[in-house]
């Protein structure tokens, strides 16, 4: 077998896994795009919940998962993005660095139900802050930290050290590098993992239900110290603990859920491609 067959059968395989990954994916959202288009109206989208969620609309579960994931990337990007311009651009090599790199590898494997008790137990009883959108908030940014880290860690170490050694033999110091040349050539990178991150906290339970998520509460919260409906615990509620549940009232509620992830990624990418074309390398 000659090096052309070869390849010609390697980009088939790659093919063939490329289309096995697409058809579940196309097939759930025509699933429900197909069951949840019935359901959706201005109605059931800017209305309030009525008769124990069995009629009306799901606007304060949007407007709850909206805040929620607005706090979330206040508290998670800045931090993540901190920590991996330390371990990339400042820490040496050695067994502490290894470490750090290897918790911040398994903390992304933690089930979300253990981050939830964990936010339950330190933001919520031992800080006091009780169930509100800051303790789903802090508790979320936590889960999605390791994404943000790993994620702007690897966009900042594709950045040529020849651009760094440019900047410091015409006399920039190490932070100005680091932020106006290594941190505007990153920022794809970086929008890459904010993405993973939107999309993660998004559509989030279990940390929600013990930090945040108010069962029924048909009004819109005020502060950050108030409970919130949530679409993810929302629909989780709608489809087993309420009664005679209308069908479409739960297919309109997950279209919503997936209308807001793929908006809020399609508008992250179109950012990262914005600046991708600005990149000459």
């Amino acid at each position: 077998m000659n090096r052309r067959t070869e390849e010609k059968i390697a980009f088939l395989i790659l093919r063939v896994a490329s289309i096995v990954v697409l058809i579940p994916t196309a097939f759930i959202i025509y699933f429900l795009v197909v069951r949840g288009a019935r359901g959706l109206s201005l109605e059931f989208l800017f209305s309030y919940p009525r008769e124990n969620m069995t009629a009306g609309g799901i606007l304060p579960a949007i407007i709850g998962t909206l805040y929620l994931v607005a706090g979330t990337i206040v508290f998670s990007v800045p931090l993540g993005v901190l920590s991996a311009i330390y371990l990339s651009e400042y820490a040496k090599p050695g067994p502490i660095t290894r470490l750090i790199r290897l918790s911040i590898v398994n903390l992304a494997g933690v089930p979300s139900i253990v981050y939830g008790l964990f936010g339950f137990g330190i933001f919520v009883l031992l800080l006091r802050l009780g169930a509100s959108i800051l303790s789903g908030s802090l508790t979320l940014a936590i889960l999605v930290l390791p994404l943000v880290i790993v994620a702007s860690e690897e966009a900042l170490r594709s950045v040529p050290q020849s651009f760094r050694d440019a900047s410091l033999a015409l006399g920039g110091s190490k932070w100005q590098t680091v932020r106006r040349i290594v941190l505007p050539n990153a920022l794809p990178g970086i929008l890459t993992g904010v993405i993973l991150a939107i999309g993660r906290a998004a559509g989030e339970t279990a940390p929600v239900l013990f930090t945040v998520a108010a069962f029924y509460l048909p009004r819109l919260p005020q502060t950050i110290y108030d409970q919130a409906m949530v679409l993810p615990y929302h629909l989780y509620i709608i489809s087993t603990q309420v009664p005679n549940s209308p069908p479409h009232i739960q297919w309109g509620t997950a279209l919503t859920l997936l209308i807001i992830v793929l908006g809020m990624n399609i508008i992250a990418m179109l950012i990262r491609a914005m600046y991708r074309r600005r990149i000459p390398w």
